[in-house]
This record gives C-alpha cells, sequence and structure tokens, in this order.
C-alpha cells in the first residue's frame, strides 16, 4: 500500500501557525486565537466550530477557502450571520463493506473510464487517508450453539467471496486505503476504540501540523466516534468518494443546539436509557441540519462509552453530528483503549492550547438553541415498535404494541408450533433451522413442551428474536458486562430462553468477548442462548437470518405479529427481518430479559418474567445487577485486551490471506459476475455537461406519504425469488438460496436498480392496498412492478419524478437510495421535507431535489399520482434555492400549477447537477488535467 502524499504547507494569510511543544518533539498548529485580531471570540464558541473554523482557517488563501470566509465564519456567535456555505475537508474517510464497496467500483469504473479516454488511471486515487471495515455482510443463519461463529464466517466468506476480492485489489491498487478483514468487529467501533486519534498529525513538506481529527464515512452512524471528541458524521457513498478524491464538502454557517446535562444517572438505569430519552427530547425539538454538542457538569460521570452510545444515535436524533468536548475522560479512555502515551500527551495539548478542553470550571459556550436534561430523571426505557425516537417506559410496552396492533391481539389466542426437531438440534450448523422449514404442522397441537410442561404457544406479541448486537450498545462495557451479571444470576435459578427466541451476541469487536471470559459472564450468556454469531452488523442491519422452520411458517400462515428486541438503533418496518412486524430497542439486560420472558405482553416492572426451577416466580429486579457489581465487573476491561485484539486488525484470518484477487492499477471485470459489475454512470461522458433542460411531460412512479426511509427505497435485507432482482439472479445462474442480500449485492447495479423501491413494506399510493415495488404504468393504469414500469418509460423517453411527504430519505447514509432512481430514470423528487444525508445524495447523482413551500402538500393539492408534471425554470437559469414551477396536467387536459423550493442548497451543488453527478464533474476535471 503506498503511502497518502504529503499535503501542502497552508498559506496562513492570517499568521495563524503557531509552535507546539510536546513530550515526543516539536510541531505547529493553527491557532484559533491569531482571529482575535479580527474580533473573534473563539473561548466562548462550542467546539464544533472551533473545529470547523480551525479547517477553514487552515485552508485559508487555497481554493478552497478565502480569507472572508474565515473572517465570516469567525464572528459566530457574536451577530446574525445568516445562511453562508463554507468548505470543509475532512481528515479522513472511513467506510463500511455495504456503502464501501460500490464506492471502490465507482472508483474502478473512474480508472477505466479514464483509460478508455486517454487519461492517467492514475489520477483516480484517494488524497486523504481511507479505512474500509468489512462489517456488514455476516448473518445468523446459525445461533444458539458453540459452532455457529465458525459456520456463520464460513458461510460469510461463500457469499462474499466476490466481493472481498474486490476490496483486497483495492488495498493495493490505491494509496492510503487500509481494510479490516471480515470478523474483527462493527466500523464505528473499530473507529472508536482503535482508528481516531483525536488530534492528528498533518505531514507537510515544512514539517508536521497537529490538526483535530475530522472525518465523513458512508455510514449514517459515523457520529458514534463524536463521543470521543471527534467530529465527523455520515454522508452518502457519493460525497464521500468526491471527498477521499480531494473534494471539499460544502457546508452551510452551522446552528449548534447546546444539550446540558445535570446531575447523574440512577442505579438501574443505563446509557441506553439515556439515549432512548435524549433522542425523543432531540426528535421533539427538531434538529434535522444541525449540530448538537453536549456540556455541563452532567457530562463528568458519563464515560466515553456512555457518550458513544449517545452520538452514534445522531442520525436518530435527526442530527448531523452529536459532540462532546475533549475533557479527562476523553484522555482515560484512550489510555484504557490502548492509545499511545505519546498520542495522549498530545491531544491534551494540543486541546489546551486551543481552547477546546473542557473542565467543570469551563465557561458556558454560547449556542443557538440550547435544551436541558437532569440525568436523575431517566428511566429505564425502550423504543418502538417501529421508530427509535418512539420511546417507551417499561410499564408501557404492551400498551405501545396493542395501539398499534389492536385488530390483531383482539384475538389472541395463539398458534400450537411442533418445535420438537429444532429444540432437539438447536438450530446447529449442521442442520441450519431454514432446512426443515416445510416440517412445521403449525395448527396441530404440539407433542413436546417448553421445558415447564406447557405446550408452546407462539401468539401476537411472542418475541421471536433477542439480539445483544449493533456497536451502539456492544461499544459500552457498562451495559455488556450487566447483561452477563443479569445472565449469571438467571442461569443460577435454572432459568432459559424461550424456545422460539433465537438468541444472538454480536459484539462490535473481539475485545468484548475477552472481557466478558476474564469476568466470567460469556459463560452464563451463552447458557441462556446466547452465543457469538459473528463480530459485525447483523441484526440492527437485517442480517439476523431466517426465523427456525416451524416459527416461519406459523407467522407466515397465520400473519402473527411477532416481536424483535435488539440493543440496536434502528427498528423501521421490516428492516430487522420481513417476518416480524414489531421491533423494539433496549439495552442489552434487557435483552436478556425479553428473550427469558418469550413475550412483549409482560410489564417488566412489576411482572414476573419466568420461574426457576423450584416454581418461584423470578422477577426482573431480583436479577438486574447493582452498579457495585457492575464496577467490579469492570475491573476485567483492560488496555492489555485492546493491545492484543488489534495488534492485529488489518492481518485476518486464513480465509482472508488466502482469498485470490487481481492487481494492478485496473480492475478486471468479469462478465459473468453477478456481485461486481462496471456500472453505467461514465459512459458516454463527454468532455463538458449538456444544457439544463426543463421536465417536461413526466409521470408520477411512486407517490408516499412521511417517514419514507432509505430502507424503503432500497432495502438492505433479503432478496425474494420472486420479485425483479431475484428474478434477474435465477436467469443468471444464482439459486435462491445463494441470493445473499440487497445490501451485499451493491457492486451490481442490475440488481440494485430491480431493487428500488423494493422493501417489502414500500407503500405507494398509486397502488392502493398493495405494499412492495408495485405502481401503475400510465397513462394505461397497468400494475407493474415499478422496475418493469419505469423500463417502459425509459424506452419512450418519457422521464418520471416521485412525490412524498415529510421526512423523505430518512435512515441510513444509502448512496443506493440515490443511484436507483437515477438508473430507473427518476428526474427530480417532490418532497414536504429531505433528510440532508438523502438530499445531498440525490443531488451527487444528478436527481433534483424539490420542495412544497407554503406548508403545501401532495394532499393539499389532490395530487392523486396520475397526472402529467412539467417542471420549468431549470433551463432558463437554475440557481441554489431558486423557486420552480411545477404544472400538472389531469387525464382531461384541465391544468394547474404550483411552486416548489429548488433544494439545491449551494453552487458547489449546483456544479454537481450541472454535470449530472459529482462524480462525472469529478472525472471531467481529471481528463481535463490530463490533457485528453
Amino acid at each position: 500500500m503506498a503511502r497518502t502524499p504529503k499535503s501542502p504547507v497552508p498559506p496562513d494569510p492570517f499568521g495563524a501557525l503557531r509552535p507546539l511543544e510536546t513530550a515526543s518533539g516539536s510541531l505547529s498548529f493553527v491557532s484559533l486565537a491569531a482571529l482575535e485580531s479580527e474580533g473573534a471570540q473563539p473561548e466562548r464558541m462550542p467546539m464544533t466550530v472551533k473545529v470547523l473554523l480551525e479547517n477553514l482557517l487552515r485552508n485559508a488563501g487555497t481554493a478552497f477557502a478565502s480569507e472572508d470566509d474565515v473572517r465570516s465564519l469567525a464572528m459566530w456567535g457574536q451577530k446574525p450571520l445568516g445562511v453562508s456555505e463554507f468548505a470543509f475537508t475532512p481528515a479522513r474517510v472511513i467506510l463500511q463493506d455495504f456503502t464501501g464497496v460500490p464506492a471502490v467500483v465507482d472508483l474502478a469504473a473512474m480508472r477505466s473510464a479514464i483509460r478508455r479516454e486517454g487519461g492517467d488511471p492514475s489520477l483516480v486515487d484517494p488524497l486523504v487517508p481511507v479505512d474500509l471495515v468489512i462489517d456488514h455482510s455476516v448473518q445468523v443463519d446459525a445461533f444458539a450453539n458453540s459452532g455457529a461463529f465458525a459456520f456463520n464466517v464460513e458461510r460469510e466468506y461463500e457469499r462474499n467471496h466476490e466481493r472481498y476480492s474486490l476490496l483486497r485489489w483495492a488495498q493495493q491498487a490505491f494509496a492510503g486505503f487500509r481494510v479490516v478483514p471480515p470478523g474483527m468487529g462493527i466500523v464505528h467501533q473499530v473507529n472508536l476504540e482503535h482508528i481516531a486519534k483525536v488530534v492528528q498529525t498533518l505531514e507537510t513538506d515544512a514539517g508536521p501540523i497537529a490538526v483535530p481529527d475530522t472525518l465523513v464515512g458512508t455510514d449514517s452512524h459515523t457520529p458514534m466516534v463524536n463521543g470521543l471528541s471527534v467530529l465527523g458524521w455520515g454522508v452518502g457513498g457519493i460525497e464521500a468518494e468526491a471527498a477521499l478524491l480531494g473534494q471539499p464538502l460544502p457546508l452551510l454557517t452551522p446552528t449548534v443546539v447546546g444539550f446540558r446535562f445535570t446531575g447523574a444517572l440512577p442505579a438501574g438505569v443505563t446509557a441506553t436509557d439515556l439515549v432512548l430519552t435524549v433522542t425523543e427530547m432531540l426528535r421533539k425539538h427538531g434538529v434535522v441540519g444541525k449540530f448538537v454538542e453536549y456540556y455541563g457538569e452532567g457530562l463528568s460521570g458519563l464515560t466515553v462509552a456512555d457518550r458513544a452510545t449517545l452520538s452514534n444515535m445522531s442520525p436518530e436524533m435527526g442530527a448531523t453530528a452529536s459532540l462532546f468536548p475533549i475533557d479527562t475522560q476523553t484522555l482515560d479512555y484512550m489510555r484504557l483503549t490502548g492509545r499511545s502515551e505519546d498520542l495522549i500527551d498530545l491531544v491534551e495539548r494540543y486541546a489546551k492550547e486551543q481552547g477546546m478542553f473542557r473542565t467543570d470550571s469551563s465557561p458556558d459556550p454560547t449556542f443557538s438553541e440550547t435544551l436541558e436534561l437532569d440525568l436523575g430523571s431517566v428511566v429505564p426505557s425502550v423504543a418502538g415498535p417501529r421508530r427509535p425516537q418512539d420511546r417507551v417506559p417499561l410499564p408501557g410496552v404492551w400498551n405501545s404494541f396493542t395501539d398499534i396492533y389492536s385488530a390483531e391481539v383482539a384475538d389472541n389466542n395463539g398458534v400450537k408450533v411442533d418445535l420438537s426437531r429444532w429444540v432437539a438440534e438447536g438450530g446447529s450448523p449442521e442442520s441450519p433451522p431454514r432446512e426443515h422449514a416445510h416440517d412445521a404442522q403449525p395448527d396441530e397441537t404440539v407433542d413436546v413442551d417448553d421445558g415447564d410442561g406447557n405446550s408452546i404457544t407462539l401468539k401476537h406479541g411472542s418475541v421471536v428474536i433477542a439480539a445483544i448486537t449493533s456497536c451502539t450498545n456492544t461499544s459500552n462495557p457498562s451495559v455488556m458486562l450487566a447483561a452477563g451479571l443479569l445472565a449469571k444470576k438467571a442461569a443460577d435459578r435454572g432459568l432459559t430462553r424461550k424456545p422460539w427466541v433465537k438468541t444472538s451476541l454480536a459484539p462490535g469487536s473481539r475485545v468484548v468477548t475477552e472481557y466478558l471470559t476474564r469476568a466470567g459472564l460469556l459463560d452464563p450468556l451463552e447458557k441462556l442462548g446466547f452465543y457469538v454469531v459473528g463480530y459485525g452488523c447483523t441484526t440492527c442491519i437485517g442480517n439476523s437470518g431466517p426465523l427456525p422452520g416451524p416459527i416461519a411458517q406459523a407467522i407466515d400462515e397465520h400473519d402473527l405479529a411477532v416481536v424483535s428486541v435488539l440493543s440496536g438503533n434502528r427498528n423501521f418496518e421490516g428492516r430487522i427481518h420481513p417476518q416480524v412486524k414489531a421491533s423494539y430497542l433496549a439495552s442489552p439486560p434487557l435483552v436478556v430479559a425479553y428473550a427469558l420472558a418469550g413475550t412483549a405482553d409482560i410489564d417488566l416492572s412489576t411482572q414476573p418474567l419466568a420461574t426457576d426451577s423450584n416454581g418461584n416466580d423470578v422477577y426482573l429486579h431480583e436479577l438486574w445487577p447493582s452498579s457495585e457489581e457492575i464496577i467490579e465487573a469492570m475491573v476485567a476491561v483492560k488496555a492489555d485486551l485492546f493491545d492484543a485484539e488489534y495488534a492485529r486488525v488489518f492481518e485476518g484470518d486464513e480465509r482472508w490471506k488466502a482469498l485470490p484477487s487481481p492487481e494492478g492499477d485496473l480492475y478486471e471485470w468479469d462478465p459473468n459476475s453477478t456481485y461486481v459489475k462496471e456500472p453505467p454512470f461514465f459512459e458516454d461522458l463527454g468532455s463538458e455537461p449538456g444544457p439544463l433542460e426543463d421536465i417536461i411531460g413526466a409521470r408520477v412512479l411512486a407517490l408516499v406519504g412521511d417517514s419514507v426511509t432509505t430502507d424503503h427505497i432500497s432495502p438492505a435485507g433479503s432478496i425474494p425469488p420472486a420479485s425483479a432482482a431475484g428474478e434477474y439472479l435465477i436467469a443468471n445462474g444464482v439459486e435462491p438460496q445463494d441470493f445473499n442480500s440487497y445490501g451485499s449485492r451493491r457492486g451490481n447495479h442490475e440488481v440494485m436498480v430491480r431493487g428500488t423501491f423494493a422493501n417489502i413494506r414500500f407503500r405507494n399510493q398509486l397502488v392502493e392496498g398493495k405494499e412492495g415495488a408495485w405502481t401503475r404504468h400510465l397513462p394505461d393504469g397497468e400494475q407493474q412492478r415499478i422496475f418493469e414500469a419505469s423500463s417502459r418509460y425509459l424506452d419512450d423517453d418519457v422521464p418520471t419524478i416521485v412525490i412524498a411527504g415529510k421526512e423523505y430519505g430518512s435512515g441510513s447514509s444509502r448512496d443506493w437510495a440515490a443511484k436507483g432512481p437515477r438508473l430507473l430514470g427518476v428526474h427530480a423528487v417532490i418532497a414536504e421535507s429531505f433528510e440532508r444525508i438523502h438530499r445531498s445524495n440525490l443531488v451527487g447523482m444528478g436527481v433534483l431535489p424539490l420542495q412544497f413551500i407554503n406548508n403545501e402538500s401532495a394532499a393539499s393539492l389532490s395530487l392523486t399520482g396520475t397526472e402529467r408534471y412539467d417542471i420549468t425554470g431549470v433551463a432558463e437559469g437554475l440557481e441554489p434555492h431558486a423557486e420552480l414551477t411545477v404544472r400538472v396536467t389531469d387525464d382531461d387536459g384541465n391544468q394547474r400549477e404550483f411552486q416548489v423550493e429548488c433544494r439545491i442548497d449551494s453552487d458547489v451543488e449546483l456544479d454537481y447537477y450541472r454535470h449530472g453527478g459529482v462524480l462525472q464533474m469529478v472525472l471531467r476535471r481529471m481528463l481535463a488535467k490530463s490533457g485528453s
């Protein structure tokens, strides 16, 4: 792997470059104090603004940042600045494999395109360090037995060897590109525990310069590292590719919401309970497009692990990022996780010199808006059953379920299920659960019991998945140890999981199992069925694997509303498992408790969750570990564990080392591959983009309501054989058992375009009463799958649009949620509001985002979606936030008009749109640079 080139020496027009002495030697830093002569007051700025201002100041005098840009941002908090645009150049980029593979495919395709045009392919190379962590591809096929991990890893390699071969090629082809192989951990936890530096050293021709560690990542939960005082956030793969190719990211003058903590968390309350409370508060307040920064004396009692749990759920809160300032907790965590003393010394000295080090006596920063929470008021909670911001105190869980599924629970006698074969085999790797899918007799009385002498009955509200998963909580030793302690007490009383519950433990790093083992708590978790199934993003991303055959068949035949409980951050409909309607986010110990109870129809705060081996009722409060027990168990968490595990994080196992992969600068495209294909985005590129045109005669491909997520637009889960994507794979010789997931197929545009709008819970109002990838082709009105209808529109040269409600594109930072519509022929999306990342992704793919104004909506304008649409004002001089006219013509020829706001928010984004996308613009500039 080649070394990332040195950066040029900053122009330094403000004379801000100052010496910094550290224990390991001298270096320089760009001091914000230099701007005091310009009237700035950096001591009262939030750390978020300080980091952004330093970034701008360091680049002042270059093509990215003018002196006036610096002077403008330096006045933040002193006067209304209005909305202006400035450039942000992150120090690094981080990727996970679901989003990283299509990014690498795009880079490889850019190299192929530049070679076809006679240019130099090596111009397509990262200009900032890039880390890719393979963590999203492991699935929970086997579970609840000691062979589960080995079986799941084996299946992971069988399914994904083509993708992994591509990533191994990228590692040797691109400069500064590192890959963390499968089975090592989740991207955000690896970033938090090892990769993040807090303060980076930028190598220049004039010597090293200390700079804040900043990043963007192709996963919406990138802000988890904000808990370690590192400013970073999630972007789409398109933006990330532009950033790693040296393009600055356009930012608008930041709004920073201050969130003050006072007091301390009560005994028995976890960081998970806190994050669900904060998520509810910030969603209610409204922080979309804003930065959140935590402050107040309550911070001193929150460890970095607690803080990371909070920052992880920034996208669920709606925030761009949610930053914690540097303080002694930051330094303590760096020491705990094995960072070098030289680095810790650098961080402390830099933060204090730059005015970024917080103490309880530090003056409160000036914020745009503020909220406050007494930590002592937080109570045990979960969130669900369909959204992460819907917090529910423990006593109200069943009511929250019945509020949504009242019709189902009105008749809740249950379904008898014969689990004898599954119980006997324990879902062993040698006999995966799906193998017996046709053995179930769900309407017959069972001839085995659940260990208590009772027949097994599956009901509405039965918990069928209990998963300790996701970096949100597995990065936090206190809640993981609490889960182990609760499991130990339960096992000691002879309790076990209910046999219909699929249990799994998927830590975000190998360190977790090491400290659980050292504390003597892994064994009791295993006794309850929580065996390690993999080190990656499993249930939280929808990689929960198949339910046991009898359970799956009973759910389908009786349309049961069953439940999953997981320690994750997302619980949107259809995300966790296609057969699970309701999902609740919970702390790891509560996940264990619900596995023991087996149902959501329980108040864990007052009702017994099980009966012990002596026939006595067992209550949650009897099993819940005390604060003293957790503190005692924390002794197992030591720096030597982090040192040992992360010393080999980039090596991989023997499978990875033996994996064949191409070599050289150009990727060798395999025409027979169903995983990796050269995308069509750079075909017929030309040296200059054509003129912008109005959108005339467009038809509506989809008319949708509020909160349509990127999971709805581009699902990550299983591929049904009867879907357009499934039929494509079968036609190309892929058997259904080898389909893998949509997420793993993102390197093949033929699969992904067919999977666009294909979520099984997608509701297109053009086809009322149906869910899934359906629409009406117009004007004939024939109901077709969206892919087939769009193909007809493309053949007829008819543009299409999407009309949506509020929060369109919320959820994961999924670039295929923009790439897919682009390939379907979608020219514009008209919505009441957009999620930040998805809006920018649309622009980055050349799709026009438009927003209703004057509180109008599809409903208020009586739009049916059957009309023809003309969008004018594009050709005559499009500008950011321009007001455009939409002319609607119904089948009778009647016309009416309404206005929309163009949600191209900056001149940089306008350039992207003119070129048909950001990568097209970058590639044209590279071709011009190479003289082609």
